[in-house]
Parts: structure tokens; sequence; C-alpha cells
């Protein structure tokens, strides 16, 4: 799956409990999110900044924590944990590989860790290149300054390497057990189950197979895929379309609803410009993704099988 920072994109077979998400992969949250699950993987967890996790983090892999995040609970990981500068655990810290801790770190109840332990008080990264640079420019090495400038342009934006497949979680989201609320598009991958009302700045794409116990709301599109099964409302400015099989326990209102003729909806439907009865068409869910998302008319789907 392409990384996209402005999707928050759930994974495959992705489970919500009361307390725990529990997925596969890499798991990237970004700075200034709160969220009120742990997580569990068996991939890693990368951890932004400024960030509230009100549950434990648990991972095969390695765990980075930035700078000024609060963990709830338990940290426990098979690898390496970082730990940035004011970074506070309320619960007991356990991993298997190495520890490095910047300053200021607290953790309520202690840790337990088995290889390498690097307590560090550094000297901001800016400071310390301003140092250096002051000292290249006493020695007259011009030359070697231009080297780093260089050097630092072409680093500027690179990327950190991620598995095929992971959890996204946008700057600023908030990802709660009640409500959630995110600044753009959501992807939920098939025979998922979320937790929880998505107030979604963007489209909602649903794949086959996933359960929403909760509301939909969106910005633009709806999208939900065969045999998908949302335990409330579906409401968005934009068009829905909902698939084969599916089932909608509330309302749905959009600006035009596609609805497959083998779906059933307990509520009511509310259409500005109109409802189009879609009927059951072979035809991977991909392929109707791609063509919802370039707003492709979907009738004509019925006009092939008509003719």
């Amino acid at each position: 799956m392409t990384f996209d920072r402005q999707t928050l994109v759930i994974p495959d077979e992705t489970k919500f409990d009361e307390h725990t998400i529990i997925t596969k992969g890499d798991v990237i949250i970004g700075d200034c999110c709160l969220l009120q699950f742990g997580v569990k993987t068996d991939g890693r967890i990368f951890v932004g900044e400024h960030v509230i996790v009100d549950g434990d983090l648990e991972a095969t892999k390695d765990i980075r924590t930035d700078v000024f995040s609060r963990i709830g609970g338990n940290v426990k990981s098979g690898g390496n944990v970082y730990l940035g500068e004011k970074v506070k655990l309320g619960g007991k810290l356990s991993l298997k590989g190495d520890l490095d801790v910047a300053d200021s770190v607290e953790m309520d109840e202690g840790f337990e860790a088995k290889g390498w332990i690097n307590i560090r008080s550094p000297i901001p990264v800016v400071i310390y290149l301003f140092i250096y640079l002051a000292q290249l420019l006493k020695m007259g090495h011009s030359e070697e300054i231009e080297r780093l400038l260089e050097e630092m342009e072409e680093n500027d934006g690179g990327t950190i390497p991620i598995s095929e497949i992971f959890l996204f979680i946008p700057n600023n989201s908030i990802i709660g057990v009640q409500k959630s609320k995110v600044d753009c598009n959501l992807r939920v991958g098939r025979k998922s189950h979320l937790i929880g009302n998505y107030d979604v700045k963007g489209n909602v794409y649903v794949e086959d197979d996933s359960v929403i116990y909760g509301t939909l709301k969106s910005t633009e599109d709806v999208f939900c895929g065969k045999n998908t099964n949302v335990q409330g409302n579906i409401d968005a400015k934009g068009d829905v379309r909902v698939d084969e099989n599916a089932h909608i326990a509330g309302d749905i209102s959009g600006g035009k609803i596609y609805l497959s003729k083998i779906a059933s909806v307990d509520g009511m439907l509310f259409a500005k410009n109109g409802i189009s009865f879609v009927m059951p068409v072979e035809s991977d869910t991909e392929e109707k993704v791609r063509r919802f998302e370039s707003n492709v008319d979907i009738l004509d789907e019925v006009d092939e099988m008509l003719e």
C-alpha cells in the first residue's frame, strides 16, 4: 500500500477491542495525536511528538517515542526502545533489546532491559551545527561548509522504510472510544473491526467484510464494500456507495446514493441528487474504489448488462 500522509490507514484484519488496537505491521502515530487505545502489533511502533496514548504499547520489534509524548500504560518491546526527551511512561517498560533514553524521561513503574542502556543529555542538533559551522568559518574551510549544506539539503524530507502492511495515524488526529476526528481521508482494510464514531474531513473507504461499530461522517464521499456492516449512520457531503450484501443499521444521507439492490439499510435515505439502485456485478472491490474515486458513473455497469 502506498504511504499517504493525508490518509488514516487501518490495515486488513485490524481489531479494536475495548482497550487495544490489535494489528499487523508497523504502526506510525503522527505528531500531536490523542489515542484512547493501546496498540499491539507484530511490527514496529513509531510515536511522534506531543502524542498521548492512554493504553499500552506492545510490539515484537522496535518502539520509538519522540519528544514530549506520554504513554499511559506499559511499554513492551521484543527489540530496541528509544525514548525522546521529556517522554513519560505511566506503566512499566520491558524490552529484549537495547534501551536509548534521552533527557528527563519518567517511568512510573521502572524498566527491565536485557540489552545495553544508553542515557543521554544531548546538545540540541541546531546548536551543535551552529557551533560546528562557526568553527569551520574561523578555520576558513568554506568548501567543507558548502559540502555539509548540500548533504543536509539532499537528506531533507528523506523517508524511513516501513513495512508493506502498516497502520498510520496522521498528525493532529483523535482516535477515541466514543468519538474520533480526522482532518484527512480514512481507509479501512478488509475484515477489520472498528469502534467509535468517525468525523472525517475527506473521503471514507471501508473495504470488504469490515465492521464499524459507530457512525461515519464525511465532508466528501463514502464507499462501503461488500459485506460491510456499519452499526450507525452514514452522513456525507459527497456521494455514498453501498455495495453488495452491506448492512447499514442507521440512516444514510449524501449528495447522491448508489445502493446495491442486495444491500440492506434499516434507517432512512436522504439524497439531494437522487438514489440509484445498482444491480450486483462481478467485479473486484479495488476496481470499484478506483472508479468511485475518479467519479466514473457507476450506472454504466448497469447499461452494459442491459445491452
